[in-house]
Order: structure tokens, then C-alpha cells, then sequence
């Protein structure tokens, strides 16, 4: 109230009374104003993203089965008009997460699913912010212990947002329970201890209304008992309905001798006790635990074998008897009940036999799919844990699947990875086959997915997934997901910068395509042949395979190739090809290329593709020597890579901006710049691009004066191609290194460097030449050629410089105005000059 927030978090075993003193403190703000919100953790949703905030939602909202996409929309639309976030950007944001169709008044956010996450979290907490301000809120989330991960990080973007607002957070959890946030000194953690002698006693005199059991009874429910205050009520409760006593007075009386087995000595035999005697309604107290620990009429009577009044009938006894609560809706449209505790549901479910257990689960997956199939596509992951529970091994596998990829659309990549891996567990209990086969493919081929999108493309299990997807694809007759598994393996080896590997697989998934002669895989082949041959400087291979993949890249039939696999697999090729034509010498020609790649990408309308097309005609205006171009690509690029979450691409931007920021003069804060997105790149176990950054941080030191450091850098980066790197940046490499050994000059002329110095940076400028020769880049060999022919005109050799330059520069038809090109010119005619 006094806008000083605060979170509590009551962590205690089962059983322990967190509920009920949560339950205890509703009752006493009952008449102070302020607003209550309140959800929990389910162990059937433990890995259901953000599920306690869409049940939340749904209830508030008061969407209905019958509720056309139209009226929902409305109903949201109602909802967000009380608070000041923008409905155009807000809307479709919770649209998407309540799994309600956008008409055509919205449109749906250009977000990566990661960011989308992000956005609409952020979206939630502004309207909780919002309600606060209107009046005090209580947020209260039970059961942290079965919390998925999405709504354990909403949870922590919660704590620090703000210090002022009128909200009061508490959570429930079990001792087992590591608090993401960990000692955060926002959080206030209350840990209750069981009850004793004494308070177990004053417990029993509340539930008998404070009249007197029988010595040895008292005892026995105190020994018993433990001190967990849930098991003293119910133990209390079935004493009392037991039959042994009678009442007299303001106090019972034993009927008989008190047998040595009349009090259970667990909570679910006293539970298995109360429900025998409630008979006739046992069985309605069994399904509803099948169900889960909150459930409604509506899908319980759904279920049922009995008639509806009989249900009701039923499931008033139980409220009756404290095993359930009953929650009517506001409208009036069907309550919802909730076992009064987790332990209840669980012994009440115990209490079937595995037979029936089965035939419950089933008949509920069944009826969710024919009657509530808005339910069944929204939480898959339900539908799979009732055909577990079922024994319908196959179906459940299915809908493991589609659990998983749902939450890899919703970048919730945890939970799917939880989703997958239990398709998989369940996998290993059926024959081998042909069927299982393909199944456990399109398995793995999610897992590496979400795999890779949690840990990155160089984590060991990546390795470990996408081998065994491999094996797999050799057995099955084809599957579309060969590709993907293909892709896997090979990405991880191409971002490690272990090229001599990325080029085995690259051609091993070539000879797999020939075999199976499928279009797709041939496409797959192409594409991660052509890369890797660029990477590698087999330039003229790789411009063959990048032609041969487009030719079968077809825009419409790949559309959805970027989400499946990461990228879309034409800007890929465009943007790969582009670079190998400027280093074969055709400066506009890869231009044309670079940017059909980004018109693609912006087209497509997806944000990774975007990056990388961005980071491709960024680094070909960097080649071109264009630096306001590649400065416009790299802002560009670093804001979307910000945007969506991608710290990859915003190194690559930031490597872009540092070196244009230094042709500009900003030397020092270039050099920051670059060596940040460096670190981070190695952080991140990406070494792909790393030689190439390095070759940029080396030549930025030696422009400074900073030879030496300059001289170690490069050194690292050759270093880096000799032991299988990215040999295409290697002609430049020694090239830098040329130059740089003519910095060497104490007095920071040419006159005053040694002979042998001399002959060092010629040497190296030769390598670079022969590199450039042997890979066909002649875009390199022009820029040796300028470095030689420059020292050579400086030792008088300007003749020998002038025919060297002069075959080079004439072997070029286009690209007269790149800048390469024109400092060629220059030179020839100062060389031209000399000589006369």
C-alpha cells in the first residue's frame, strides 16, 4: 500500500500449511481494497511454457470453448482498453500466446521466437505495473517446484523491475527448489518448520470444534502425524469419521478398545480410509484426480460414464468433506475444482488399479481430442501425458513431438527439449523397425534444434544428437528431415571453424543426396558444399556448387526452409556467393548478388535471415572499401541483432562498425569495439569470423603505431588458417602482415627500415600472392600486387613494378570505380610517371 514492493517466497515440504496460510491471509484482506491474482505451477505443465499465465488469462478473459477467433479478439480487446499499452502492438502479442488467430485489423509482430517471448513478458509486466498503480496488487504463484522455465524467467524479470510499485509477490515451493533468482536480497524466503507437540494438539481441538479426544487417540494422531499439519487435519477427519468414537458432551469416548491398526500411519492410507467410506463417490474422487489437480464440470462431465446430477452430486460430497474446493465461475457458466491439496489428488489416484488408471487417461485424451480440440492443439503436451499414462505408446510419441515443436515456435527451448527427450525415453520401448526409425529422426531433428538454440552449435550433445540423426538417415528411405540432420552436424563443425570436417559431412550429405536423387538433399548438398569450399578459398568449386543450389532453391517450396532450419537456404546461398565472386575479381557481379540476398531476406520476413544477409552485404561494402555503406549495414545490423536476441550477429555488426569507425579517425574507440566483439565471438565458441576479425584488430593496431601488438595479432590469426582454418582470408593475412613489417621503421619512414626488414614484408607479400594465385582470387592477388609494387617502386624498381601491376590490373572488366580498382590506377600512373 505504501508503494514499497516486496516478494515473499514460503518454502516448506508437503503438507506443511503454505496453502492454507496463503488462503488464511486472503481472508484477512478481505476488506482492504486491492486486487488478488493468483495461479500455480502443475506437475502436468511442468514443461507447458508460461502455462499458470495463459490459465490465468483465460479465466480473466472468460474465454469459453464456444468462443469464435472474433469474439476472443474482442474479449482481449476489452481487456487491454483499462490499461495504456498500445492495443496494435499489445494485442497480437497475447493473441499469440492464448493461440487466438489474428484477423485482419492486426498484424502479427516480425519477431524471432525469442524475442517474441521477450516482448510479450515485457508486455504482462507493463500492465501488472499498471494494475498497481490503480491499487495494491498481491501476485500470488504456488508451486515454483513444478514451474516451467518460461514463467520462472517471467517471474525474474519481475523482481527487479521496480522498487515503487504497490505489489506484493508471494510464492509457494518446495525445499527441493532452486530459486532462479538465487540469494536476491528482494526476495524475502520464509522456510515453515513442522508443527509441534503442543501445536498439533491446539490443531486437533480446531478441526473436533475444540471437544476432547481420547488420550491414546490424541497420541497416536501426534506420533503419527509428524508434525505436518495437512496429515493432522485429515488424519483428525477420518478418526472422527471412523465410527470408534462417540460424543459426550465437550468431549469423545472410544467405542471399544482402540485397535493397534485403527489409525493409518500414512496420509494416503487415512486418505485411502475417508474415500472408502465415501463410497459411492470414490470413483467420481479417482477420475477427478486422473483429470489433475484443478479441473472443471464441463470436461469432467464430458468424461463421465454417469449422469450429470449424479456427478454433481458426487463432487458436492467431496466439497463437503474438504477434498475438494469448488470455484463457481462469475458468470455462472460451470465451476472448476481444486483438490484441496497435491498430496490428496495423488493418493486419491493411487488408489486405482493400473488397469483403470489406463482406461481413465485414455477416455480423457479421447475426449479432449473429439470435444475439446482447442485444448488439444494448445497443450499438446497434455494430450501426450494421458496417452503415456494410457499405454498408447505411438500416439503419445506423436504428441510429445507436437508439444516440442510448439514450444520451439514459442522459443520456449527448455521445455521442448523436456517435451522431446520423453518421446524419445518412450521410443526406446518399442521393436525396431523401419517406423520407429523414421520417428526417432524426426525426434532428433527438433532436439538438435531447441539443443542448439539453448547451448549453440558447438555444444558436445549437439554432436551427440545430430550423429545419431545420421546413422538414422542412412536406414530410412527418405525423410525431409534428413536435410535438417545433415544441416546439424555440419553447422556445428562450420561455426567451430573445423572446416576439414565441415567439408567431410558436406560431401557425405552430397553422396546421400545422389543416392536417394531427392531434390531437397541435393539442394542440402549444393549449399554446405558451396560454403564450406568458400570458407576454405576453393572459390571457383564453391561458385559452382552456390549456382547449382540456387538453381533448385524455388522461394515458394522453400518458405518455410528459414524456420526450419535456421535460415533461409537462397539468401544463404546469394550471400556466400557474393563473396566468392568479389574474391574471384568480380567486384559488381557480387554486388548484384549481395543485394538480391537482402531484398530476399527483407521479403521473407525473418529476423535471423535478415541478420545474416545484413552481416554478408555489410562485409562485401567493407571488400569494396565502401565504408559509409558498410557503417548504414552495421547499425542495421547491430539494432535487429539487439532486437531479436541474436549476440552472434551483433558482433559481427560490431566487428563492421569498429572498422569503419577507424577510417573515420575514431581510432580508440574503433579498437574498443572490435576487441569486445571479438571476445565475445570466442566466448561463445564461435571461431568462424574470428580470423578475419583478427586480421581487421591487426591492421587497426599498426595504423595506431602499435606494430608489435599489430605483428603478435596477425601472427595469431595466421596461425589460426595454417591449422585448418579460413584459409579464403589468407592471401590478405600475409599481405597485413607485409605492411605491417614496413611499419617497423623507428623513424616511421620507408628509408628507415633494414634491408632484411625489406626483404621480410616483400616475402610475405609474395606468399599472399602465391595464396591468391592458387585459390583464383584475384581480388587479393590486385591488393598483393599493390603492396609489392609499391615497395618496389620505393626501392627505384619502378619498371618492374609497373609491368607487374599493370597485368594484374588489366585482367579485370568490371569494378572500375570500387575503390581497389582505382588506387591501382593511381598507382600505374605514378609508376608511370617515375619511369619517364
Amino acid at each position: 500500500k505504501s508503494g514499497e514492493r516486496q516478494a515473499v517466497l514460503l518454502n516448506g515440504e508437503a503438507g506443511i500449511g503454505k496453502s492454507r496460510l496463503l488462503h488464511a491471509f486472503k481472508q484477512q484482506l478481505a476488506h482492504e481494497p486491492h486486487l488478488w491474482l493468483e495461479c500455480h505451477g502443475s506437475p502436468y505443465f511442468q514443461n507447458s511454457a508460461l502455462h499458470p499465465l495463459i490459465e490465468w488469462l483465460q479465466r480473466v478473459l472468460d474465454f469459453r470453448r464456444e468462443d469464435a477467433c472474433d469474439v476472443k479478439t474482442k474479449k482481449l480487446e476489452s481487456w487491454l482498453s483499462h490499461y495504456q499499452q498500445p492495443a496494435s502492438e499489445t494485442l497480437p502479442l497475447f493473441a499469440g500466446l492464448l493461440s487466438v488467430p489474428l484477423g485482419d485489423c492486426y498484424n502479427p509482430p516480425k519477431l524471432n521466437p525469442h524475442r517474441l517471448k521477450q516482448k510479450t513478458l515485457e508486455a504482462w509486466l507493463a500492465i501488472l505495473m499498471e494494475m498497481a498503480q490503480q491499487q495494491p496488487v498481491v501476485l500470488v504463484v504456488e508451486d515454483l517446484h513444478w514451474a516451467d522455465p518460461s514463467t520462472l524467467d517471467m517471474l525474474n524479470l519481475l523482481l527487479p523491475s521496480t522498487k515503487t510499485a504497490r505489489l506484493l509477490a508471494l510464492f509457494t515451493s518446495r525445499p527441493e527448489f532452486m530459486p532462479p533468482w538465487g540469494e536476491n536480497p528482494d526476495v524475502v524466503q520464509i522456510n515453515l518448520n513442522r508443527l509441534t507437540q503442543d501445536q498439533v494438539e491446539t490443531m486437533v481441538a480446531q478441526v473436533t470444534g475444540a471437544k476432547m479426544l481420547p488420550t491414546p487417540v490424541l497420541r497416536q494422531i501426534v506420533t503419527k502425524t509428524d508434525g505436518i499439519p495437512l496429515f493432522v487435519e485429515e488424519l483428525t477427519k477420518m478418526v472422527l469419521e471412523s465410527g470408534m468414537l462417540r460424543e459426550d458432551n465437550n468431549h469423545f469416548e472410544l467405542n471399544g478398545a482402540l485397535p493397534p491398526l485403527a489409525i493409518p500411519a500414512t496420509l494416503q492410507d487415512s486418505l485411502m480410509a475417508r474415500l472408502d467410506r465415501l463410497a459411492p463417490v470414490k470413483e467420481v474422487a479417482q477420475l477427478a484426480a486422473t483429470l489433475g489437480r484443478e479441473f472443471s464440470f464441463e470436461l469432467m462431465s464430458a468424461v463421465a460414464l454417469v449422469e450429470e446430477t449424479t456427478l454433481q452430486q458426487g463432487l458436492a460430497q467431496l466439497v463437503k468433506a474438504e477434498l475438494l474446493y469448488e470455484n463457481p465461475h462469475p458468470n455462472g457458466h460451470g465451476a472448476t475444482y481444486v483438490f484441496k491439496h497435491a498430496l490428496i489428488q495423488e493418493a486419491a489416484y493411487q488408489t486405482l488399479l493400473k488397469s483403470r488408471r489406463q482406461y481413465y487417461h485414455q477416455r480423457i485424451a479421447q475426449t479432449l481430442v473429439e470435444k475439446f480440440y482447442d485444448t488439444a492443439s494448445d497443450q499438446p503436451e497434455l494430450l501426450a501425458h494421458h496417452y503415456t499414462e494410457a499405454g498408447l505408446i505411438e500416439t503419445a510419441i506423436a504428441y510429445w513431438q507436437w508439444a516440442g515443436e510448439n514450444a520451439i515456435q514459442r522459443s520456449a527451448n527448455i521445455e521442448a527439449i523436456s517435451h522431446l527427450t520423453r518421446g524419445l525415453d518412450l521410443l526406446n520401448t518399442l521393436p525396431e523397425n523401419a517406423q520407429r526409425d523414421q520417428l526417432e529422426l524426426e525426434l532428433l531433428t527438433y532436439l538438435g534444434v531447441a539443443t542448439a538454440a539453448t547451448k549453440g552449435y558447438t555444444a558436445p550433445e549437439i554432436e551427440r544428437i545430430y550423429h545419431r540423426a545420421r546413422e538414422l538417415c542412412e536406414r530410412v528411405e527418405y525423410s525431409p528431415r534428413q536435410s535438417s540432420s545433415m544441416l546439424g552436424l555440419w553447422k556445428g563443425a562450420l561455426v567451430r571453424a573445423d572446416f576439414e570436417k565441415a567439408l567431410a559431412l558436406a560431401q557425405e550429405c552430397m553422396r546421400l543426396a545422389q543416392k536417394k536423387q531427392n531434390a531437397e538433399l541435393l539442394l542440402t548438398g549444393h549449399l554446405t558444399l558451396g560454403v564450406t569450399l568458400a570458407s576454405w578459398g576453393e572459390l571457383a568449386r564453391a561458385q559452382e556448387h552456390l549456382t547449382k543450389a540456387l538453381e533448385l532453391y524455388q522461394p515458394s517450396e522453400h518458405r518455410t526452409d528459414a524456420f526450419e532450419y535456421g535460415e533461409d537456404p537462397g539468401v544463404v546461398c546469394l550471400s556466400y556467393l557474393a563473396a566468392a565472386l568479389w574474391m574471384l575479381g568480380y567486384p559488381e557481379q557480387a554486388l548484384q548478388r549481395s543485394n538480391d540476398a537482402l531484398a530476399l531476406a527483407e521479403k521473407l520476413a525473418h529476423p535471423f535471415t535478415l541478420a545474416l544477409a545484413l552481416n554478408f552485404n555489410g562485409d562485401l561494402h567493407y571488400l569494396r572499401r565502401e565504408q559509409h555503406m558498410m557503417l548504414e549495414r552495421a547499425e542495421r545490423l547491430i539494432a535487429l541483432a539487439e532486437e531479436q536476441g541474436f549476440p552472434f550477429w551483433r558482433a559481427c555488426g560490431e566487428i563492421q562498425k569498429g572498422s569503419a569507425l577507424f577510417e573515420r579517425g575514431q581510432h580508440d574507440e574503433a579498437l574498443a569495439l572490435i576487441d569486445q566483439a571479438v571476445a565475445h565471438l570466442h566466448a561463445g565458441g564461435a571461431q568462424i569470423g574470428e580470423a578475419a576479425g583478427l586480421a581487421q584488430r591487426a591492421l587497426a593496431y599498426g595504423k595506431m603505431g602499435r606494430v608489435e601488438e599489430g605483428l603478435q595479432i596477425i601472427d595469431e590469426a595466421i596461425e589460426m588458417v595454417k591449422n585448418g582454418g579460413e584459409r579464403h582470408i589468407e592471401a590478405e593475412q600475409w599481405r597485413i602482415k607485409g605492411e605491417l613489417l614496413l611499419m617497423q621503421s623507428d623513424s616511421g619512414k620507408f628509408n628507415g627500415l633494414l634491408p632484411a626488414q625489406q626483404q621480410q614484408a616483400e616475402e610475405c607479400f609474395r606468399r599472399a600472392l602465391t595464396v591468391a594465385q592458387q585459390q583464383r582470387a584475384k581480388s587479393w592477388e590486385l591488393r598483393a600486387a599493390m603492396s609489392l609494387s609499391r615497395l618496389w617502386q620505393k626501392q627505384g624498381k619502378a619498371a618492374e613494378a609497373t609491368a607487374f601491376l599493370s597485368e594484374i590490373y588489366h585482367w579485370f572488366t568490371e569494378g572500375f570505380d570500387t575503390a581497389d580498382l582505382q588506387e591501382a590506377k593511381q598507382l600505374l600512373g605514378e609508376f608511370h610517371l617515375v619511369e619517364s
